[in-house]
């Protein structure tokens, strides 16, 4: 059953040098306020999934803590470029960066796959596209009953799944809603799961369209109210576009991000 502590603690049990490492989050609901509290412990060499990496990868990735990206899109969502990205890709710095690109319903069927117990996924994807020639996760594979050729691609099983929803309970049920991505499927996939949340309450009261991740499913569960600042949760907070903004010319320049890595490192974690 899930278990309710505090953000450095869930950091600090869950994720180690080398794991494999699933923010996951698509506009809504990104768990930033965890990928920062990795960045304070400090961990390094570490394998991050996302199917769209935004700011926070192109922090984490800047603070050093990345070897490898798995991912289907990068991107300052409205903004631009992922320059710590580039920075890495394109010279090294701070430290090289191995990327494996997928298509995003590449993605969404490996994290399906993993969740479903399944080696691999199968679909109608990557057709006239240069990525099968790139990444060596992509193969070709026959129907066996109607001699289509289709695309495979593995399972993605990440050690660790972060997220970040609304609320759960003291049970450590969690209950999230509005724009979803592939949170579900991620947890479900993971070998460890954390989600932050704003708040955890007595009881889970019903919300239209929500989904609930049972106790069960999850492995720790921290309250950190704005925890996916600068994006939002539906009905707790609201997107802040001008940090998207502002993020462009500190990712921009090494120095200014080095200034703002360091205002992160010395703050008090959750």
């Amino acid at each position: 059953m899930a278990e309710i502590v505090t953000l450095a603690e869930a950091i600090g049990e869950l994720v180690a040098d080398g794991d494999v490492v699933a923010l996951e989050g698509f506009t809504h609901l990104i768990p930033t306020a965890a990928g920062h509290e990795i960045i304070r412990q400090g961990r390094r060499d570490l394998t991050l999934v996302r199917m769209t990496p935004d700011i926070v990868y192109d922090q984490l990735i800047g603070a050093g803590c990345a070897r490898k990206l798995v991912f289907s899109w990068g991107g300052n969502p409205g903004v631009g470029s992922l320059h710590r990205f580039r920075d890495a890709v394109q010279h090294s710095w701070p430290v090289p960066l191995e990327i494996e690109e997928h298509s995003h319903a590449g993605m969404a069927n490996r994290y399906v796959a993993g969740a479903s117990g399944l080696p691999f996924a199968v679909l109608r994807g990557y057709v006239g596209t240069d990525l099968p020639s790139v990444t060596a996760t992509i193969k070709p594979i026959t129907c066996p009953f109607t001699g289509e050729q289709l695309t495979a691609v593995p399972a993605l099983n990440p050690d660790v799944t972060v997220i970040h929803a609304q609320r759960a309970d003291r049970a450590g049920n969690v209950q999230l809603w509005g724009l979803l991505g592939v949170q579900k499927e991620a947890v479900l996939a993971a070998r460890r799961s954390l989600v932050t949340v704003e708040e955890v309450v007595d009881e889970l009261t019903p919300v239209p369209g929500a989904i609930v991740l049972p106790s069960w499913a999850v492995t720790k569960v921290a309250e950190v109210p704005g925890g996916a600042h600068p994006s939002y949760a539906q009905g707790y907070s609201e997107r802040d576009n001008a940090y998207y903004a502002a993020w462009d010319a500190i990712g921009r320049d090494r120095e200014e991000f080095a200034n703002w890595l360091r205002q992160v490192r010395e703050e008090v974690p959750a």
